[in-house]
């Protein structure tokens, strides 16, 4: 699936919890990298909301959290074409439901000069 979608400030919470150790050490388990403590946060259209519903709820991988976290689904990503990661779908959220959370190992506003209002392509 390919979508475009539209970076946008996220609440800044992602920073804490993608630096918590467990979730750092699986992220390097199962997907090859650390992720940079951070998301960047991509509003997509209403129409993709039933996809990515069931990609969410059929989605196998899953961190299982320390005591007092939640759980995060994730699936391997790629942002531009260019940039390897992964869609994260914490069990605890605040988002909309078209608001997708994307982790790489870098901080991708700067590596790729991103601002809010700026299209980018996810595919996964």
């Amino acid at each position: 699936m390919k979508i475009d979608g539209e970076v946008t400030t996220g609440l800044g919470k992602a920073a804490f919890f993608l630096s918590q150790e467990f979730y750092t050490k699986e992220f390097k388990k199962n997907l090859g990298f650390i992720p940079y403590p951070g998301t960047l946060n991509v509003i997509v259209s209403e129409e993709y909301l039933d996809e990515i519903s069931e990609i969410k709820n059929t989605c196998e991988n899953i961190i299982k959290p320390d005591e007092g976290f939640g759980a995060v689904k994730y699936i391997e990503a790629k942002l531009n074409d260019i940039v390897e990661g992964a869609i994260v779908f914490p069990a605890k959220t605040t988002h909309e439901e078209n608001y997708l959370e994307f982790i790489a190992e870098s901080k991708l506003r700067d590596e790729l000069n991103l601002n809010d209002g700026d299209i980018v392509c996810l595919e996964f």
